[in-house]
């Protein structure tokens, strides 16, 4: 939990990538930026990453969302509602989602997103046959091992993402680098399109997926810092 000298304007809850954890060091320094802002931030692990208990082979997309939402839910009684959901990358896609279910956000922001979560199953390579006809399989990703399961892969066929873009009924910013050799740039047309204003696009220039150039990450605080002070009072 991130906060700034005194009581928060408002209170901003974070959702890292695929795999990834709230420690990321892109995660921290946008996080900072937004504290400089008088912005609250809580950044936490998905089950089984990280910090968090569970398994991750036993978690989707859906038990991301769902995550998000018992978030909220204890950021709400510990400090304020969260008034704004940011998410890199397969968190960005899971924030559209999540804040149907979280009446008190005002403002979603997403980084490097994909448009369809399923855009991750690129990541499984070879091994997605096998978690068909087997029901797991060991994926190594970023040189990690990770279980994924064939209910995985079923929960992303069941997302229906486009619908949940087009009635968000929140304000959406969208920041993606055109060189992003993760998730490509043809994602970010595809969400603002799909998207009803208000909408924005903001482009990260050179940066890399993972923001790994401190001044990229500090570039997104500040700007989503700026832009969601129009949202939050």
């Amino acid at each position: 939990l991130d906060m700034a000298d005194g009581p928060p304007l408002a209170c901003a809850l974070f959702a890292h990538c695929f795999t990834c954890s709230k420690d990321l060091r892109a995660v921290g320094r946008i996080s900072n930026a937004l504290t400089s802002a008088g912005i609250g931030v809580l950044r936490f692990d998905f089950t089984g990453l990280g910090e968090s208990e569970g398994d991750f082979a036993d978690t989707g997309f859906a038990s991301n969302v769902e995550d998000l939402v018992s978030a909220a839910h204890f950021l709400e009684a510990e400090i304020g509602p969260a008034r704004i959901l940011v998410g890199h990358s397969f968190g960005g896609a899971a924030v559209i989602q999540a804040a149907h279910l979280i009446d008190t956000v005002s403002a979603v922001a997403t980084i490097g997103a994909p448009a369809d979560p399923a855009h991750v199953e690129h990541l499984l390579g070879d091994a997605r046959k096998k978690i068909e006809k087997e029901g797991e399989a060991e994926v190594s990703i970023g040189g990690r091992p990770f279980y994924i399961r064939r209910e995985f892969l079923e929960d992303l066929d069941d997302a229906q993402q486009a619908e949940h873009i087009q009635t968000l009924r929140r304000p959406l910013l969208i920041f993606h680098s055109p060189v992003d050799a993760i998730v490509g740039i043809e994602n970010a047309a595809m969400i603002f399109e799909a998207a009803r204003h208000p909408k924005s696009f903001v482009s990260l220039d050179k940066a890399d997926h993972l923001l790994s150039d401190p001044q990229d990450a500090e570039y997104v605080g500040i700007v989503l810092a700026a832009w969601a002070r129009k949202y939050i009072g």
